[in-house]
């Protein structure tokens, strides 16, 4: 059955489900052994197949890097069998090679869907990014303020005390003087080595005790945050780092005319959204794969942006031979 309110059929929200699993448990089984680009492989390899099993005209929009430079899931692929819906497609297979070849948490699956047209088509370059959750009013964070003026601003809205804000930031010395700015308004800075994505979903989570995102990422990792506020709300924004002329060029030739633009979250992914993301590895955000014998278990966090549902799905695959990752 397919939804009214869009092009997307309803059960893909389960499939993409589907696809994150496999990328997932294929990666996890490089978990520290230290070989960072055959876990983003194994990823790649496992979430590719299964996107070509669904009945979907989709192309990455959002992926690991253009064609003449990544074989693996670029900019322009085709996915899909080519019939079903045109859709475009947002992902990391794996977000965090780090995290995984080192065997620490937090590294996830992410793939993201939505109508052909709705995902914002950017190369793989730097983005700005600034991210609060739900419940506030819009305009209270801007990406031009001074990182202290947005903390000061958040804990106004939110009616506490700054001490009682915390930002996740990136630990990377370009961030040195965001760090600074914050803990100068009498912030606190909650540090991060890898996993943006999960840094900005933790913004809607009371319970994971972030209150802000800050800092310059990926803007696939940016497309994709973006996507999941869009499902289950906040605030964000985000603006692409073209400083080099390769890099504007690029950004043209994908339809960028603005290369200055500030966009918002809905204005990175429009429409109808579907967002998947599958742990790895143990996390603040989804438990990681685990295995024993031929069973693993999953843990995996969907949503869909039309009917504002989040599934948090905890699976057990009884059969690994199931997932082709023995081949």
């Amino acid at each position: 059955m397919t939804s009214k309110a869009s092009g997307i059929d309803r059960i893909l929200t389960l499939e993409l489900a589907r696809v994150t699993e496999r990328g997932a448990v294929a990666a996890a089984r490089l978990i520290g052994f230290g070989d960072e680009k055959a876990a983003d492989q194994a990823a790649v390899d496992a979430i590719r197949r299964e996107l070509n099993s669904l009945d979907i005209q989709g192309e990455v929009v959002i992926g690991e890097g253009e064609r003449d430079e990544a074989p693996m899931l670029y900019i322009g692929e085709k996915v899909g069998t080519g019939k079903g819906p045109k859709v475009d497609i947002a992902l990391d297979p794996l977000e965090g090679t780090t995290l995984t070849a080192k065997g620490m948490g937090n590294a996830l699956a992410v793939v993201a869907m939505a109508e052909a047209g709705s995902l914002l088509n950017a190369p793989d370059v730097y983005m700005e990014k600034i991210a609060i959750g739900d419940g506030y009013p819009d305009g209270t964070i801007d990406l031009d303020a001074d990182p202290a003026d947005n903390v000061r601003a958040l804990a106004k809205a939110k009616g506490v005390d700054v001490s009682h804000i915390t930002v996740c930031v990136l630990d990377r010395p370009r961030h040195a003087s965001i760090i600074q700015s914050i803990r100068d308004a009498g912030a606190r800075v909650s540090l991060i080595t890898d996993g943006d994505v999960a840094g900005v979903i933790h913004t809607t989570d009371p319970a994971t005790g972030i209150d802000m995102y800050i800092g310059t990422g990926g803007a696939p990792e940016g497309v994709l945050a973006a996507a999941a506020l869009c499902c289950i709300g906040g605030q964000m924004q985000g603006r692409l780092i073209l400083k080099e002329k390769e890099h504007q060029a690029r950004a043209k030739r994908m339809g960028i005319t603005d290369l200055d633009r500030k966009y918002t979250a809905r204005e990175m992914a429009s429409g109808d959204v579907v967002f998947s993301a599958t742990g790895v590895t143990s996390g603040s955000l989804l438990d990681g794969i685990k295995r024993q014998g031929d069973t693993v278990w999953t843990d995996t966090l969907v949503m869909r942006s039309t009917t504002g549902t989040t599934r948090r799905i905890k699976a057990k695959h009884t059969n690994i031979s199931k997932f082709n990752l023995d081949d």
